[in-house]
């Protein structure tokens, strides 16, 4: 069951620092996609590096905008009958 006792303040605390890690990840994927793609298909130019990472970061927001937009449900998976 959900604590009671759990404020507002520590689940938006909890959601931002997932968001963050969420977008940090999706960038270092981005950036390695980005320097295998520079090194071997482009002749290390910059530009799939910034994509690569663009790319990343907007996928981050995206997910972290739907996580902090997203309702409050009853999980099925939580509930005891």
């Amino acid at each position: 069951m959900a604590n009671v006792n759990r404020k507002s303040e520590d689940e938006f605390g909890e959601k931002w620092e997932n968001c963050l890690a969420d977008t940090f990840i999706k960038m270092g994927a981005g950036l390695g996609v980005g320097i295998i793609f520079s090194v071997f298909m482009f002749k290390r130019k910059t530009w799939p590096l910034a994509f690569g990472v663009g790319t990343g970061v907007g996928m981050g927001m995206s997910n972290c905008q739907h996580s902090l937009n997203e309702p409050f449900f009853a999980r099925v998976q939580k509930l005891k009958m």
